[in-house]
């Protein structure tokens, strides 16, 4: 009898046991899947937020085979070792059974299978770099022709309020334990909207993020469109075509997008176009410099311009969009207490350096800045920094395209049953035909965009207003009061109302103004 007993005790401590490994084995999947995540580019961040829901399918599918696992051991039943072992480093080594989120080739599923080390600060704090220092900081000139001494203000005042809303948008990632610990219990932007709407609405806070994504990436690649065309007529005006035209030959090259499986070559282009972009900033600057003695002082006023001056925030906002791929990036570091230092020092640098750039190069052309400043340069030398601007355009719009599709084909084609569409890809992994009309009706609606509203300023506010500060402003400050508001101090709550006050204004506003050009550039070039 007695051995009896002990048999039954030693078998409930071995289920026990195994139990607890299984959890504990889905959950670190969970964080492999996403160790493949390290952007290369501004652009390539992006990607980010695309593949979070993915893995959080796989990651669902991961649980519900322990519960199922739990309730057969609990009736009696046993479980193969060999089921249960494959479908635990199903995220890891890319084995188990396929799903309908999964293709070959497929951006997410190729990242994920690779056991890569998690990154470290000084690599993160690269990523956030090249996200918030992009090339749309071309534009920031623009933005103090129309603002003067506030628009530098907003330039740091923007870097102090999305570093603190990337802080408190990490904040909502956790929970604390029994104990006391805080343990991380979700894991991207759509699972803490999703925790905010939850229970009445569990899914409407994803759908939100979902489409202010899809918009801002979208918006994206109609900018990289619009400036490719703008550089290459501003170089070469002697030639007999049009910004339209030059539109056009830019989308012509980047139809080949439709037929992207995988963005490794991409990727490695884009990084070397990163640095040659770096470098042409230092240029810009340079020139700026050698010409101080020219410049004027007394056009830097203290006035705005009240209809210009509200798509100017946008502009600046959108310099500092990161946000929507914080919570991977934080996910993958080795060290994530370094998080909040990583965001000091890396908006501390982006504040300086944008500022530096934005006032010296208004300073050298004061009135007469462009909205692109490299417009602004001598014919000879801007040609030849245009060209290098369009080739890193060119090579940077894959990136927000292909995870705009991902977002996509996810939400419409691959969504199991709840799906609006059949799946876009065949058995075998090809992608079919209404998959690919779908690819290059996106590459044509950049273009028409490009071509009736070739106004990068007004499309930056406008991207700025509407999904840079809903995202960066709006939405993180709102999901920090209503997950964490009983932790809260007053001052801490102060912050978060006044963020989101004074970020609801300036979106409403620069999305108006943004709007009300928008709409009487697109008459004019529809009449002209």
């Amino acid at each position: 009898m007695a051995t009896l007993i002990r048999s039954k005790i030693s078998n409930k401590l071995s289920n026990a046991a195994s139990t607890v490994t299984n959890k504990s084995q889905a959950k670190v999947s969970g964080m492999f899947a996403r160790m493949g995540f390290q952007a290369a580019t501004d652009e390539e961040a992006l990607g980010f937020a695309a593949c979070d829901d993915l893995d959080y399918d796989h990651r669902q599918g991961l649980q519900m085979d322990i519960l199922k696992n739990e309730e057969m051991e609990g009736a009696g039943m046993t479980v193969e070792d060999g089921s249960m072992e494959g479908d635990s480093h199903y995220q890891r080594d890319g084995t188990g059974p396929s799903s309908s989120a999964s293709k070959d080739g497929g951006m997410c599923n190729e990242l994920a299978s690779q056991d890569k080390p998690k990154i470290t600060a000084w690599e993160a704090g690269w990523n956030v770099t090249n996200a918030i220092q992009g090339m749309f900081v071309l534009g920031l000139p623009y933005a103090i022709l129309h603002g003067g001494y506030l628009g530098l203000f907003l330039i740091i005042f923007a870097a102090v309020v999305c570093c603190y809303t990337g802080k408190i948008l990490i904040a909502c990632l956790y929970e604390e334990n029994e104990d006391g610990q805080l343990v991380r219990v979700r894991d991207s932007y759509v699972d803490i909207a999703n925790a905010c709407c939850a229970p009445r609405f569990p899914a409407l806070g994803g759908h939100i993020v979902n489409v202010a994504q899809i918009i801002e990436l979208v918006m994206t690649c109609i900018l990289y469109v619009v400036v490719s065309g703008n550089l290459m007529y501003n170089s070469f005006p002697t030639l007999p075509v049009s910004q339209r035209s030059w539109a056009i030959i830019a989308t012509a090259a980047l139809l080949p997008c439709a037929f992207l499986k995988n963005l490794k070559a991409v990727s490695k282009f884009s990084l070397l176009c990163t640095l040659a972009h770096f470098i042409i900033n230092i240029l810009v600057i340079a020139y700026c410099l050698s010409r101080a003695r020219d410049w004027a002082w007394d056009k830097v006023k203290f006035y705005i311009d009240v209809k210009k001056f509200p798509i100017s925030i946008g502009i600046i906002v959108f310099s500092y969009t990161s946000q929507i791929f914080l919570p991977s990036l934080e996910g993958n570091m080795q060290k994530p207490s370094e998080f909040h230092s990583m965001m000091n020092w890396t908006h501390i640098a982006a504040c300086i350096l944008k500022g530096l750039f934005a006032l010296v190069a208004y300073l050298t052309w004061a009135d007469e800045t462009k909205e692109v400043i490299t417009d602004n340069l001598p014919s000879g030398i801007r040609a030849v920094v245009n060209l290098f601007l369009v080739s890193k355009a060119l090579l940077s719009y894959p990136l927000p395209f292909f995870a705009a599709v991902e977002v996509l084909e996810k939400t419409f084609f691959q969504d199991g049953g709840r799906a609006f569409f059949p799946d876009c890809y065949g058995g075998d992994g090809r992608l079919k035909s209404w998959g690919l009309s779908l690819r290059c009706g996106l590459v044509v609606f950049t273009m028409l965009m490009a071509i009736y509203v070739p106004h990068f300023a007004l499309l930056m506010g406008l991207t700025g207003s509407l999904t840079g500060a809903g995202l960066c402003f709006l939405l993180p400050s709102l999901f920090h009061l209503k997950l964490l508001w009983r932790k809260l101090l007053w001052h801490q709550v102060f912050f978060d109302v006044a963020i989101f006050v004074i970020g609801g204004i300036c979106s409403v506003s620069g999305f108006i103004h943004s709007m009300e050009g928008l709409i009487e550039a697109f008459k004019y070039n529809i009449h002209d």
